[in-house]
């Protein structure tokens, strides 16, 4: 009977104990799936794929592009300082794709050079005169002036000349008793390139020249003009530069690496802008011994006919040659589209975790291009894997979230006047501690901005001077320019981070602007203008000038290394190239 009882209340505590777990235990445990459902929804944020700084706790729309805000993915613990991460919806949306570096073979493949057309020196003379005297008349008007061989060029009084003349005279009637005499005199004059004709004539008619012809030794162009109507030269003195540009030159450069791939005899296939569809055949004619130790190149030069005259000295050109195999002809090489330019680098964006969107910006040097494809000289390795498509939305992200960039070298976030726009940093200062800042929009008066505005317009002739290639006037803009800076009173800028910022940048654009203006060179003007430019970008960016302002770019400007210029229209008019290649470039920024 007890035991009986033992086993009742054991058969009733377990059935108390089940009861209680089904009606306390699901509902505690759905209490607390409950509560941590609540906490991971607190703790979500929400981005938007193709703007990934806009992060927000709860759903909605993207405030720059109005595009509908996507869960954030948590978990960027782990990447490095210069590595940034893109969520899966943007990498589908901007089509990113990527391909792993391998070393191809250059064999059967075109090889790219650019260059440009120069005179063919061998075929250029220097016209000069034989003896001093006055010019009493020029007869060559202008630079570009055909002439032929034998053609009158200008005519000079000498009095050397008339003394000679003198003597010659009075030696023909003392030539049968002073021969040795006659013939000194004969020569004398023969030695002032005199014509036989022309000294027989003097003879015979017993009458002194005052003025005597100078006339052309060779059939050309002028190329420039040494002298003006009036002058005194002296013996020997050049008057004019003349080239025969039947034929000339095509320059190319070509990395030292690729020295083996090329030899006199290739032929070339050339094609230039103003005449794109249209070939010119050429051959290489010579390959320079000796190397720029600055750009570590060889010139390459291709002797081209142009008896149509279709080939202009300085004009651009692209030769396409057909890379001969070296013994060592593998090389590592990458598609066009994953290099971006600025005026300095050459970088491409790699994928540093192949199962993850992880990416970071590499600096990389460049050799030809072969094809589509660019040879890679440093930088890169077998297997890297690399952005090839969607590289410019990459760079934006990497802008956006502080990362190293195509224009941000550093790192650093970076802000433009305008939120939809892309950032920007030329590094005007060149001061590290400044560097990260040097995009922000610094808070100043208006009546400063409009001092500032005033140099922008200054500038802006500046710049339609270069497009025109007009030295003198782009030179007396320069001028303007300076007196432009000269008012911008220092004392409205009451922020001592302002007031820092603009004395770098005054500095720089008052020394790039008194270069300009003192010389006439136009090649040297424009290597100046890129500075100038550089520096006015940053001082725009960072104190605005209340109206819109576009930041193009070419990648040919500066010897390929590409340069900036400001515009008031979005339309691209080239100032480092003029009518040679006026519309290069394309909008980078715009600044409002």
């Amino acid at each position: 009977m007890k035991n009986n009882k033992i086993v009742i209340y054991i058969g009733i505590l377990v059935v108390g104990v089940l009861l209680g777990w089904l009606l306390f235990g699901g509902s505690s445990n759905e209490e607390i799936d409950h509560n941590h459902d609540a906490v991971a929804a607190t703790n979500q944020m929400w981005t938007c794929s193709m703007h990934p700084q806009i992060m927000q706790p709860e759903p909605g729309d993207c405030p720059i592009c109005g595009m509908d805000l996507i869960p954030a993915e948590s978990g960027s613990d782990g990447l490095m300082a210069d590595q940034f991460k893109l969520t899966e919806n943007a990498m589908a949306l901007a089509n990113i794709q990527t391909t792993v570096v391998g070393k191809g073979n250059v064999e059967g493949n075109t090889i790219k050079l650019s260059g440009k057309i120069a005179e063919n020196e061998e075929a250029n003379a220097v016209q000069v005169s034989y003896f001093a005297g006055r010019i009493e008349r020029l007869n060559v008007s202008f630079t570009g002036e055909e002439v032929r061989k034998g053609q009158l060029l200008a005519t000079i009084y000498s009095p050397e000349l008339y003394a000679a003349q003198q003597e010659l005279i009075t030696a023909a009637s003392l030539k049968e008793s002073q021969p040795a005499l006659y013939k000194a005199v004969r020569n004398k004059l023969k030695l002032w390139k005199l014509s036989e004709n022309q000294i027989n004539q003097i003879e015979e008619t017993g009458k002194v020249k005052e003025n005597f012809p100078v006339y052309a030794t060779v059939s050309g162009t002028v190329t420039e003009k040494l002298v003006e109507q009036g002058d005194y030269i002296k013996q020997g003195q050049p008057l004019l530069k003349i080239a025969n540009l039947n034929t000339v030159w095509g320059n190319f450069d070509v990395y030292e690496n690729q020295i083996d791939r090329f030899k006199k005899g290739q032929e070339v296939m050339i094609t230039t802008n103003a005449y794109p569809n249209k070939e010119f055949k050429g051959k290489v004619d010579f390959i320079d011994p000796v190397l720029n130790t600055k750009t570590r190149t060889v010139t390459l030069r291709v002797v081209l006919s142009n008896k149509d005259d279709v080939f202009k000295p300085g004009m651009f050109v692209t030769a396409n040659i057909e890379g001969s195999t070296a013994k060592n002809d593998e090389v590592l090489s990458i598609p066009a589209s994953s290099v971006l330019w600025t005026g300095e680098r050459s970088v491409v964006y790699l994928k540093t975790n192949p199962d993850q969107p992880i990416f970071e910006m590499r600096e990389i040097k460049l050799g030809n291009q072969i094809g589509n494809e660019y040879e890679v000289v440093e930088g890169l390795f077998v297997g890297n894997e690399i952005v090839t498509n969607g590289t410019f939305t990459v760079d934006a992200a990497a802008q956006l979230q502080g990362k190293k960039s195509m224009m941000n070298k550093d790192g650093g976030k970076v802000m433009t006047g305008h939120e939809g726009h892309l950032g920007m940093d030329n590094n005007a200062s060149n001061k590290e501690s400044d560097h990260t800042n040097m995009n922000e929009r610094l808070e100043v008066s208006e009546k400063f901005q409009e001092q500032l505005n005033s140099v922008y317009n200054a500038y802006i002739n500046l710049k339609d001077a270069l497009v025109k290639e007009d030295s003198i006037s782009t030179s007396a803009n320069a001028t303007t320019l300076l007196n432009k800076l000269n008012k911008v009173d220092m004392k409205l800028l009451s922020d001592n981070k302002a007031h820092n910022h603009w004395m770098s940048l005054e500095g720089e654009i008052k020394s790039s602007a008194t270069s300009i203006s003192e010389t006439s060179d136009i090649k040297s003007q424009r290597d100046h203008f890129k500075h100038l430019s550089s520096h006015l970008i940053n001082a725009v960016q960072l104190f605005g000038i209340n109206e819109k302002v576009y930041v193009e770019f070419c990648p040919m400007a500066d010897n390929n290394n590409g340069a900036y210029w400001l515009s008031k229209e979005e339309k691209v008019i080239n100032p480092y190239f003029g009518e040679a290649m006026l519309t290069c470039g394309e909008v980078k920024q715009v600044i409002e």
